[in-house]
Protein backbone atom coordinates (compact mmCIF):
# COMPACT_ATOMS: atom_id res chain seq x y z
CA UNK A 1 0.00 0.00 0.00
CA UNK A 2 1.54 3.30 -1.27
CA UNK A 3 1.08 5.85 1.57
CA UNK A 4 1.76 9.69 0.78
CA UNK A 5 2.89 12.12 2.85
CA UNK A 6 0.06 14.90 1.95
CA UNK A 7 -1.45 15.07 -2.16
CA UNK A 8 -2.07 18.89 -2.13
CA UNK A 9 -4.38 17.38 -5.51
CA UNK A 10 -6.76 15.24 -2.73
CA UNK A 11 -7.10 18.15 -0.24
CA UNK A 12 -8.16 20.59 -3.20
CA UNK A 13 -10.71 18.08 -4.77
CA UNK A 14 -12.74 17.72 -1.47
CA UNK A 15 -14.25 20.96 -2.11
CA UNK A 16 -13.45 21.25 -5.66
CA UNK A 17 -16.77 22.82 -6.57
CA UNK A 18 -16.75 25.54 -4.07
CA UNK A 19 -12.74 26.33 -5.30
CA UNK A 20 -13.81 26.39 -8.58
CA UNK A 21 -16.68 28.99 -7.70
CA UNK A 22 -14.17 31.25 -6.26
CA UNK A 23 -11.58 30.85 -8.70
CA UNK A 24 -14.22 31.84 -11.40
CA UNK A 25 -15.91 34.15 -9.10
CA UNK A 26 -12.55 36.44 -9.15
CA UNK A 27 -11.60 35.55 -12.39
CA UNK A 28 -14.74 37.53 -13.78
CA UNK A 29 -14.36 39.94 -11.53
CA UNK A 30 -11.24 41.26 -13.20
CA UNK A 31 -9.95 42.79 -9.25
CA UNK A 32 -7.11 40.78 -8.50
CA UNK A 33 -5.13 42.46 -5.47
CA UNK A 34 -6.47 44.42 -2.30
CA UNK A 35 -10.47 43.53 -3.01
CA UNK A 36 -13.27 42.35 -1.75
CA UNK A 37 -11.92 39.09 -1.42
CA UNK A 38 -8.93 40.25 0.87
CA UNK A 39 -11.19 42.48 2.94
CA UNK A 40 -13.74 39.00 3.52
CA UNK A 41 -11.40 36.90 4.23
CA UNK A 42 -9.86 39.46 7.01
CA UNK A 43 -13.28 39.59 8.67
CA UNK A 44 -13.95 35.59 8.32
CA UNK A 45 -9.98 35.23 9.92
CA UNK A 46 -10.40 37.66 12.44
CA UNK A 47 -13.77 36.37 13.64
CA UNK A 48 -12.33 32.96 14.05
CA UNK A 49 -8.81 33.73 15.42
CA UNK A 50 -11.16 36.05 17.93
CA UNK A 51 -8.81 39.10 17.39
CA UNK A 52 -10.34 42.71 16.19
CA UNK A 53 -8.00 42.77 12.98
CA UNK A 54 -6.40 40.61 10.41
CA UNK A 55 -4.33 41.61 7.81
CA UNK A 56 -3.33 39.55 4.84
CA UNK A 57 0.19 39.11 3.94
CA UNK A 58 2.23 37.68 0.80
CA UNK A 59 3.63 34.95 2.97
CA UNK A 60 4.43 33.80 6.16
CA UNK A 61 7.99 35.14 7.05
CA UNK A 62 6.99 38.31 5.86
CA UNK A 63 3.56 38.25 8.75
CA UNK A 64 6.54 37.56 10.97
CA UNK A 65 9.18 40.18 10.12
CA UNK A 66 6.24 42.87 9.44
CA UNK A 67 4.51 41.94 12.53
CA UNK A 68 8.06 42.50 14.44
CA UNK A 69 9.39 45.42 12.60
CA UNK A 70 6.31 47.55 13.25
CA UNK A 71 6.29 46.87 17.08
CA UNK A 72 10.10 48.13 16.86
CA UNK A 73 8.54 51.24 15.14
CA UNK A 74 5.83 52.13 17.53
CA UNK A 75 7.63 51.45 20.24
CA UNK A 76 11.20 52.81 19.99
CA UNK A 77 13.22 49.63 20.08
CA UNK A 78 16.72 50.04 19.55
CA UNK A 79 18.69 47.65 17.00
CA UNK A 80 20.40 45.15 19.14
CA UNK A 81 17.29 44.69 21.33
CA UNK A 82 16.06 40.77 21.87
CA UNK A 83 13.28 38.35 21.58
CA UNK A 84 13.70 35.47 23.10
CA UNK A 85 12.56 32.44 20.66
CA UNK A 86 12.74 28.58 21.16
CA UNK A 87 15.60 26.70 19.33
CA UNK A 88 13.56 24.16 17.75
CA UNK A 89 12.15 26.04 15.09
CA UNK A 90 11.70 26.54 11.32
CA UNK A 91 14.42 29.12 10.62
CA UNK A 92 11.97 31.69 9.19
CA UNK A 93 11.10 32.71 12.70
CA UNK A 94 14.65 33.51 13.63
CA UNK A 95 15.10 35.50 10.42
CA UNK A 96 11.96 37.52 11.02
CA UNK A 97 13.68 38.45 14.45
CA UNK A 98 17.42 39.06 12.20
CA UNK A 99 15.86 41.01 9.72
CA UNK A 100 14.72 43.51 12.07
CA UNK A 101 18.31 43.86 13.42
CA UNK A 102 17.31 42.62 16.70
CA UNK A 103 18.90 39.77 18.27
CA UNK A 104 17.20 36.32 19.01
CA UNK A 105 18.10 34.74 22.28
CA UNK A 106 17.74 30.68 21.60
CA UNK A 107 16.36 28.70 24.45
CA UNK A 108 15.57 25.06 25.03
CA UNK A 109 11.63 23.28 25.21
CA UNK A 110 10.94 20.58 27.28
CA UNK A 111 12.35 17.05 25.64
CA UNK A 112 9.11 15.57 26.41
CA UNK A 113 6.00 18.10 25.79
CA UNK A 114 7.72 20.01 23.39
CA UNK A 115 6.70 22.95 25.68
CA UNK A 116 8.96 26.05 26.61
CA UNK A 117 10.21 26.16 30.30
CA UNK A 118 8.98 29.26 32.24
CA UNK A 119 12.40 28.74 34.16
CA UNK A 120 14.28 28.91 31.02
CA UNK A 121 12.38 31.89 29.69
CA UNK A 122 12.41 33.80 32.97
CA UNK A 123 16.56 33.61 33.01
CA UNK A 124 17.07 34.91 29.25
CA UNK A 125 15.31 37.82 30.18
CA UNK A 126 17.71 41.16 30.03
CA UNK A 127 17.30 44.82 29.85
CA UNK A 128 17.31 44.65 26.45
CA UNK A 129 14.56 41.89 25.98
CA UNK A 130 11.84 43.23 23.71
CA UNK A 131 9.58 40.08 23.43
CA UNK A 132 8.92 36.29 23.14
CA UNK A 133 7.89 34.70 20.65
CA UNK A 134 5.99 31.15 20.64
CA UNK A 135 6.06 29.16 18.33
CA UNK A 136 3.04 26.78 18.14
CA UNK A 137 5.17 23.79 16.52
CA UNK A 138 3.88 21.03 14.93
CA UNK A 139 0.39 22.58 15.56
CA UNK A 140 0.69 22.08 19.63
CA UNK A 141 -0.73 24.89 21.73
CA UNK A 142 2.59 26.09 23.38
CA UNK A 143 0.81 29.01 25.32
CA UNK A 144 0.08 28.50 29.55
CA UNK A 145 -1.09 31.30 31.42
CA UNK A 146 1.89 31.51 33.44
CA UNK A 147 4.12 32.55 30.32
CA UNK A 148 1.90 35.47 29.75
CA UNK A 149 1.94 36.49 33.75
CA UNK A 150 5.94 36.49 33.33
CA UNK A 151 5.62 38.71 30.30
CA UNK A 152 3.65 40.94 32.02
CA UNK A 153 5.91 41.06 35.36
CA UNK A 154 8.71 41.90 33.12
CA UNK A 155 7.05 44.29 30.96
CA UNK A 156 7.75 42.29 27.17
CA UNK A 157 5.49 41.22 24.18
CA UNK A 158 3.74 38.11 23.53
CA UNK A 159 4.70 36.84 19.93
CA UNK A 160 2.97 33.88 18.58
CA UNK A 161 4.42 32.11 15.01
CA UNK A 162 0.80 30.38 14.68
CA UNK A 163 2.16 29.28 10.81
CA UNK A 164 1.45 25.67 11.76
CA UNK A 165 -1.95 26.08 14.47
CA UNK A 166 -4.62 27.54 12.97
CA UNK A 167 -7.67 26.57 14.94
CA UNK A 168 -5.55 25.52 18.10
CA UNK A 169 -6.69 26.58 21.36
CA UNK A 170 -6.24 26.76 24.94
CA UNK A 171 -9.63 26.91 27.44
CA UNK A 172 -11.12 27.40 23.82
CA UNK A 173 -9.59 30.50 22.98
CA UNK A 174 -7.47 30.48 19.57
CA UNK A 175 -3.91 30.50 19.70
CA UNK A 176 -2.95 33.76 17.56
CA UNK A 177 -5.31 35.97 19.71
CA UNK A 178 -3.07 35.68 23.00
CA UNK A 179 -0.37 37.92 22.69
CA UNK A 180 0.35 41.56 21.52
CA UNK A 181 0.46 40.28 17.73
CA UNK A 182 0.52 36.73 15.77
CA UNK A 183 1.66 35.24 12.13
CA UNK A 184 -0.14 32.98 10.36
CA UNK A 185 1.26 31.21 7.31
CA UNK A 186 -0.87 29.80 4.64
CA UNK A 187 1.55 27.68 2.67
CA UNK A 188 -0.23 25.48 0.52
CA UNK A 189 0.53 22.41 2.85
CA UNK A 190 -0.63 23.92 6.22
CA UNK A 191 -3.51 23.25 7.96
CA UNK A 192 -5.01 26.04 6.21
CA UNK A 193 -3.55 26.37 3.11
CA UNK A 194 -3.30 28.78 -0.13
CA UNK A 195 -3.30 27.92 -3.96
CA UNK A 196 0.83 29.56 -3.49
CA UNK A 197 2.47 31.78 -0.66
CA UNK A 198 0.15 33.54 1.54
CA UNK A 199 0.07 34.79 5.06
CA UNK A 200 -1.55 37.16 7.82
CA UNK A 201 -1.10 39.15 10.90
CA UNK A 202 -3.63 39.08 13.62
CA UNK A 203 -3.72 41.24 16.69
CA UNK A 204 -6.38 42.95 18.33
CA UNK A 205 -4.11 46.66 18.16
CA UNK A 206 -5.37 48.77 15.53
CA UNK A 207 -1.94 50.77 15.43
CA UNK A 208 0.29 47.18 14.63
CA UNK A 209 -2.54 46.05 12.35
CA UNK A 210 -2.83 50.17 10.37
CA UNK A 211 1.46 49.87 10.40
CA UNK A 212 1.35 46.56 9.08
CA UNK A 213 -0.49 47.30 5.82
CA UNK A 214 0.56 50.12 5.16
CA UNK A 215 4.24 48.32 5.30
CA UNK A 216 3.19 45.95 2.97
CA UNK A 217 2.17 48.07 0.37
CA UNK A 218 5.01 49.76 -0.19
CA UNK A 219 4.82 52.28 2.96
CA UNK A 220 1.88 53.81 1.60
CA UNK A 221 -1.66 54.65 2.65
CA UNK A 222 -2.49 56.45 0.22
CA UNK A 223 -1.73 56.17 -3.53
CA UNK A 224 1.63 57.43 -4.39
CA UNK A 225 2.26 58.82 -1.13
CA UNK A 226 4.82 56.99 0.70
CA UNK A 227 5.32 57.23 4.40
CA UNK A 228 7.85 54.84 4.94
CA UNK A 229 10.21 52.65 3.69
CA UNK A 230 7.67 49.88 2.62
CA UNK A 231 7.44 46.13 0.96
CA UNK A 232 5.61 44.67 -1.35
CA UNK A 233 3.64 41.96 0.61
CA UNK A 234 0.28 41.78 -0.64
CA UNK A 235 -2.10 38.65 -0.42
CA UNK A 236 -3.69 37.55 -3.34
CA UNK A 237 -7.57 37.73 -4.27
CA UNK A 238 -7.43 34.09 -5.36
CA UNK A 239 -5.75 33.17 -2.54
CA UNK A 240 -7.63 35.24 0.04
CA UNK A 241 -10.88 33.54 -2.11
CA UNK A 242 -9.63 29.96 -1.57
CA UNK A 243 -8.66 30.28 2.34
CA UNK A 244 -12.14 31.75 2.59
CA UNK A 245 -14.04 28.65 1.43
CA UNK A 246 -11.50 26.06 3.14
CA UNK A 247 -11.85 28.28 6.39
CA UNK A 248 -15.03 26.98 6.61
CA UNK A 249 -14.24 23.36 6.29
CA UNK A 250 -10.77 24.45 8.86
CA UNK A 251 -12.52 23.11 11.96
CA UNK A 252 -13.46 19.67 10.34
CA UNK A 253 -10.41 18.90 8.29
CA UNK A 254 -8.37 19.65 12.17
CA UNK A 255 -10.96 17.09 13.66
CA UNK A 256 -9.88 14.20 11.17
CA UNK A 257 -6.26 15.03 11.52
CA UNK A 258 -7.25 14.31 15.21
CA UNK A 259 -8.55 11.30 14.81
CA UNK A 260 -5.31 10.05 12.90
CA UNK A 261 -3.34 11.30 15.50
CA UNK A 262 -5.56 9.07 18.28
CA UNK A 263 -4.93 5.75 15.83
CA UNK A 264 -1.34 6.33 16.12
CA UNK A 265 -0.94 6.96 19.84
CA UNK A 266 -3.35 3.78 20.30
CA UNK A 267 -1.57 2.26 18.13
CA UNK A 268 2.07 2.33 17.97
CA UNK A 269 3.91 0.01 20.25
CA UNK A 270 7.05 -0.31 18.79
CA UNK A 271 9.32 0.89 22.05
CA UNK A 272 11.93 2.07 20.00
CA UNK A 273 9.64 4.76 18.52
CA UNK A 274 9.31 7.88 21.08
CA UNK A 275 5.84 10.00 20.74
CA UNK A 276 5.73 13.37 22.37
CA UNK A 277 3.22 13.94 25.61
CA UNK A 278 -0.30 13.78 24.10
CA UNK A 279 -1.98 17.21 24.67
CA UNK A 280 -5.96 17.75 25.31
CA UNK A 281 -7.82 17.60 21.51
CA UNK A 282 -8.52 21.44 21.35
CA UNK A 283 -4.61 22.35 22.17
CA UNK A 284 -3.29 20.01 19.14
CA UNK A 285 -4.45 20.13 15.65
CA UNK A 286 -1.55 17.88 14.23
CA UNK A 287 -0.26 20.16 11.60
CA UNK A 288 2.55 17.47 11.78
CA UNK A 289 2.57 14.01 13.85
CA UNK A 290 6.48 13.94 15.00
CA UNK A 291 7.95 10.99 15.89
CA UNK A 292 12.03 10.57 17.37
CA UNK A 293 13.88 7.37 17.05
CA UNK A 294 17.86 7.26 17.61
CA UNK A 295 18.31 5.80 14.02
CA UNK A 296 15.79 7.95 12.24
CA UNK A 297 17.66 7.71 8.71
CA UNK A 298 17.77 4.04 8.96
CA UNK A 299 13.61 4.37 9.98
CA UNK A 300 13.05 6.39 7.21
CA UNK A 301 14.11 4.36 4.67
CA UNK A 302 12.42 1.53 6.07
CA UNK A 303 9.59 2.98 5.95
CA UNK A 304 10.42 4.04 2.31
CA UNK A 305 10.56 0.88 1.34
CA UNK A 306 7.47 -0.22 2.55
CA UNK A 307 6.17 3.03 0.45
CA UNK A 308 5.19 5.14 3.52
CA UNK A 309 6.20 8.82 2.48
CA UNK A 310 7.45 11.01 5.33
CA UNK A 311 9.68 14.13 5.82
CA UNK A 312 12.55 15.71 8.66
CA UNK A 313 11.32 18.54 10.50
CA UNK A 314 13.70 19.57 10.03
CA UNK A 315 17.34 18.08 9.83
CA UNK A 316 19.30 20.92 10.53
CA UNK A 317 18.49 23.17 13.85
CA UNK A 318 19.21 27.34 12.90
CA UNK A 319 21.90 27.91 15.70
CA UNK A 320 23.76 25.02 12.64
CA UNK A 321 22.96 26.65 9.73
CA UNK A 322 26.14 28.42 7.50
CA UNK A 323 23.18 31.40 7.77
CA UNK A 324 24.58 31.70 11.57
CA UNK A 325 27.80 30.70 11.66
CA UNK A 326 28.32 33.04 14.42
CA UNK A 327 26.57 30.77 16.38
CA UNK A 328 28.24 27.74 15.62
CA UNK A 329 29.60 27.26 18.98
CA UNK A 330 26.61 27.74 20.83
CA UNK A 331 25.29 24.35 22.58
CA UNK A 332 21.16 23.56 23.11
CA UNK A 333 21.21 19.82 23.42
CA UNK A 334 17.85 19.48 23.33
CA UNK A 335 16.98 21.43 20.68
CA UNK A 336 19.80 19.39 18.57
CA UNK A 337 18.73 16.02 19.91
CA UNK A 338 15.17 16.69 18.69
CA UNK A 339 16.27 17.83 14.82
CA UNK A 340 18.49 15.14 15.03
CA UNK A 341 15.83 12.56 15.84
CA UNK A 342 12.63 13.91 14.71
CA UNK A 343 10.51 11.75 12.19
CA UNK A 344 6.93 13.03 10.73
CA UNK A 345 4.24 10.28 9.88
CA UNK A 346 1.93 11.30 7.31
CA UNK A 347 -1.44 12.83 8.76
CA UNK A 348 -4.09 15.08 7.15
CA UNK A 349 -7.67 15.15 6.32
CA UNK A 350 -7.21 12.60 3.14
CA UNK A 351 -5.72 9.75 4.23
CA UNK A 352 -7.68 6.99 4.97
CA UNK A 353 -8.14 4.55 8.10
CA UNK A 354 -6.47 1.86 6.22
CA UNK A 355 -3.58 3.90 5.28
CA UNK A 356 -2.85 4.80 8.63
CA UNK A 357 -3.25 1.23 10.01
CA UNK A 358 -1.05 0.43 7.39
CA UNK A 359 1.46 2.79 8.57
CA UNK A 360 1.09 1.59 12.18
CA UNK A 361 1.36 -2.14 11.52
CA UNK A 362 4.96 -1.39 9.34
CA UNK A 363 6.10 0.71 12.62
CA UNK A 364 5.37 -2.08 15.04
CA UNK A 365 7.25 -4.58 12.91
CA UNK A 366 10.51 -2.48 12.99
CA UNK A 367 13.12 -3.98 14.77
CA UNK A 368 16.18 -1.36 15.32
Amino acid sequence: MKVPFLSLKDITAKYADELHNAVLRVTDSGWYLQGNENKSFEEHYAQYIGTKFCVGVANGLQALELMIRSCKMLYGWQDGDEIIVQGNTYIATILSISQNNLKPILIEPNEETLMLDVAEIEKSITPKTRGLMLVHLYGRCLYDETIMKLCKENNIFLFEDNAQAHGCAFNGKKTGSFGIAAAHSFYPGKNLGAFGDAGAVTTNNEQIANLVRVLANYGSSKKYVFDYIGENSRLSEMDAAVLDIKLKHLDEDNNRRRTVAKMYYDGIKNTSIKIPTILSDEKNVFHIFPVFTENRDTFQQYLKDHEIDTIIHYPIPPHKQKAYEHWKNISLPITERIHKHELSLPINPTITDEQVKYVINIINEWNM
